[in-house]
């Protein structure tokens, strides 16, 4: 699971906190973690495809934009040339083809309908887990 996040200023990161701060012209932004953010995704897309070992199903967090980090850079977060070195050092086959159109299948068939409703609604479930700004 690929987890993007487009920012820009000064990032502060700490991989055991639920919250990051994005500061820009001393205007400060809390987002939620992102690591914790795409675990919650692993662990449901693990759960749908539960045939696969647990370890097929793995984690990444790619920071595209012109952010920089002030704090170090949790592991498993990556910007992106790193993140293509890192795909690139993972030469071990995870699954084959076949097994992969097969998941893929899955995905497709238990995803919520793309559409501005599931956009406003999963807006309104972040606000009232997070507060307004998340």
């Amino acid at each position: 699971m690929i987890e993007t996040k487009n920012y820009s200023g000064w990032i502060f990161a700490n991989a055991r906190y639920e919250t990051w701060t994005q500061v820009i012209y001393r205007v400060k932004s809390r987002f939620q973690n992102p690591i914790f953010q795409n675990r919650r995704h692993v662990r449901a897309v693990q759960a749908l495809l539960d045939f696969l070992q647990a370890e097929a199903v793995r984690s990444a967090v790619v920071f595209v934009g012109d952010a920089v980090f002030k704090t170090g850079v949790p592991s498993g977060v990556y910007g992106p040339e790193e993140f293509i070195e890192h795909v690139r050092g993972c030469t071990e086959e995870a699954m084959t083809l076949n097994r992969m159109h097969f998941c893929i299948g899955r995905l497709e068939a238990s995803r919520l309908a793309i559409s501005g409703k599931t956009d406003v609604e999963h807006i309104e479930s972040l606000e009232r887990r997070y507060g307004r700004r998340f």
